[in-house]
């Protein structure tokens, strides 16, 4: 029971991580049909400001505040450079596009970090415990949970209560008749970049915590996480997305806890077997909605 306890804990806060990662992904594609490859360098840059920050000596809160501005300015520095232009162009160009803007943040975080671990100096309260009877939870997982859930919680009711987030659920349905209706493209896409920035930045805060140093290819693990997670949910939706991220993050736990430890190298192939099962028997995922010849313009 204690062990079972200590499973589903650690299954929710990597779960947390993942629908973050998940919800940053498809905030972007669900109004520009972008799957964004790069999405695992903005977290990328989150780590390494969280890094510089901390080794200059700064207080762990300024860290904090700049490793989330960080990733939000470079999630609108790639929409204005990389993919403003690309709006109207095929999706087959988009998504090599974002792959080519994956590959080049990497080439110069490698110039500019280089290709040895930064270790991430975290203040001593990150390890701290809650003893509960036998069952001992790290505050840290106590934390990502519950910051996760205000985070979906204040993100629903901004999407449903704002202006700003009624636009970007309209534009997510009918981007064209969004469009018509007087809303500005720019500021559309300005939002969902923005907002994607956001939920990397503070998925990064959570992951670094977990995993306490950075390489230039940090990014690339959790955001596949997160893609895979949208997929199996159901790409074009929300909500969709944080359920893929728990459920696959209870399948990965589920598994290393019931396989042998010889089976470790292998997890992931487990995984990822069973969500392409998954797919096999709904194709646009569990949640997924069929989308017209206009919403895929």
């Amino acid at each position: 029971m204690q062990l079972a306890l200590q499973q589903f804990i650690n299954a929710l806060s990597l779960g947390s991580i993942y629908a973050l990662v998940a919800l940053g992904v498809a905030i972007v594609f669900s109004i520009l049909r972008l799957a964004n490859f790069a999405h695992g360098e903005l977290m990328t840059v989150a780590g390494y400001t969280l890094f510089t920050a901390l080794s200059a000596g700064a207080h762990w809160v300024f860290a904090i505040v700049a490793a989330i501005a960080a990733s939000i300015v470079a999630a609108l520095v790639l929409e204005r450079v990389a993919y403003r232009r690309l709006r109207n162009a095929q999706p087959l160009t988009l998504l090599m596009t974002s792959f080519a803007v994956s590959v080049a943040l990497q080439s110069i975080f490698l110039l500019t970090f280089g290709a040895r671990p930064k270790g991430i100096e975290l203040p001593l309260f990150v390890d701290a415990a809650l003893q509960i009877g036998a069952l001992r939870v790290q505050w840290l997982d106590i934390s990502i949970i519950l910051i996760t859930g205000a985070i979906v919680l204040g993100l629903t009711f901004f999407l449903r209560k704002t202006v700003i987030g009624l636009a970007l659920r309209s534009a997510a349905d009918d981007f064209r008749t969004t469009r018509l209706m007087g809303i500005k493209a720019n500021a559309l896409f300005i939002g969902a970049f923005a907002l994607s920035g956001l939920l990397a930045g503070v998925a990064a805060l959570f992951y670094f915590a977990t995993v306490p140093n950075v390489v230039p290819s940090s990014g690339f693990e959790p955001m596949l996480k997160g893609f895979i997670a949208c997929v199996i949910g159901g790409l074009g939706s929300l909500p969709a997305a944080v359920i893929g991220g728990f459920l696959l993050a209870f399948l990965e736990v589920g598994s290393e806890a019931l396989l042998s430890d010889s089976f470790s190298p292998y997890l992931d192939a487990i995984v990822f077997g069973i969500a392409i099962i998954i797919l096999r028997w709904r194709p646009g995922g569990l949640f997924g909605v069929r989308l017209t010849e206009e919403q895929r313009v």
